[in-house]
């Protein structure tokens, strides 16, 4: 069996896949133990596939999954966790962005007795001021929304103990947040440090839709304080009729200068609709997500199914196709 089992989600990365390849490589020859290379192909349309499957006859450490589909990176990275072998499971990204090289530091930190070792960003090089600013927001409002204590600054580039995989297969919610179950489960987690580089080559696989689509997940998956919002904004803006009512009969009795325009009464018709069709739009959100978990669909197919091995429980196996 494995050590170490290296979890490598990728879609269109024909252009890095290489290198990315060699550095992994360099990086866990050195730890002269036992791994395994899991690269998961999530529907790439380049040669993304051919490439791997031309590395894996020459090193017998790469195993290939490959869904039907494009089915998204979250979903990628649970197939990984599902047939992983290893007695601890990394999870990094092809790009390049995380560095390959900081594993051994998350290994010292699993082998001093932590079941959970996040790489925590200290500084995200080669992205826009505005990605920085919604990653930053995002984050501290999923903080405060939830009462999940999810790591500031961290994405899904982590070490886990076999035995917080194990936990992690048991959850097979469709809307996956990765880095927030892997909170949710608890153990001992603690932080590497690392500068985040730019792509090594390529452009990012999580344009501005998929990140407020990750961003929903994230919130929804954690938090049903949104829904509360209805009550909050139905008690002010109900406090705010009120009081201006009392206004208006102020004025309609005590004055000569009681209203008679509409564009007060406007005002008030536009806000309430606002609030009325904004609190729709978040119970949709929620209502979705139940509608998705009730057709109990399997996450991922694969396009070729390999035969089950020891890492994948029964409740992975009734889940995965």
């Amino acid at each position: 069996m494995s050590l170490y089992s290296v979890i490598i989600p990728v879609y269109n990365e024909e252009a890095v896949i290489r290198e990315s390849y060699r550095r992994l490589k360099a990086v866990m020859d050195t730890l002269a133990e036992p791994y395994e290379l899991i690269f998961i192909n999530d529907g790439s349309q380049d040669k993304t596939a051919q490439i791997i499957e031309a590395l894996a006859r020459k090193d017998q450490s790469i195993r290939l999954l490959s869904f039907s589909r494009n089915f998204g990176h979250q979903i990628a990275i649970t197939a990984g966790m599902d047939y992983a072998r290893g007695q601890a499971v990394i999870i990094i990204d092809a790009d390049l962005q995380d560095p390959p090289e900081i594993i051994p530091a998350m290994i010292a930190k699993w082998r001093e007795g932590y079941e959970v070792v996040y790489g925590r960003r200290l500084q995200r090089k080669g992205e826009t001021r505005f990605k920085k600013w919604s990653a930053r927001v995002f984050y501290r409002t999923l903080r405060a929304l939830t009462e999940v204590d999810i790591p500031l600054d961290t994405g899904d580039f982590r070490l886990m103990d076999q035995k917080v995989v194990e936990a992690m297969r048991t959850m097979r919610e469709k809307n996956r947040f990765v880095r927030g179950l892997v909170s949710w489960v608890g153990f001992r987690q603690t932080a590497v440090d690392y500068v985040r580089e730019e792509r090594f080559a390529g452009e990012s696989k999580y344009p501005l839709k998929k990140m407020l689509c990750l961003s929903i997940d994230g919130i929804t998956s954690f938090s049903y304080k949104p829904l509360k919002l209805a009550a909050y904004l139905g008690f002010i803006v109900s406090c705010a009729s009120f009081i201006y009512l009392l206004i208006s009969l102020a004025q309609k009795i005590f004055t000569d200068s009681a209203a008679a325009g509409w564009t007060s009464l406007i005002a008030c018709i536009l806000l309430l609709n606002g609030v009325i069709l904004l609190m729709l739009g978040i119970i949709g959100e929620y209502i979705g997500r139940i509608f998705e978990e009730s057709k109990n669909r399997p996450l991922y197919i694969l396009r070729q199914q390999p035969e089950l091995e020891p890492g994948t429980n029964e409740e992975a196996r009734w889940n995965v196709s």
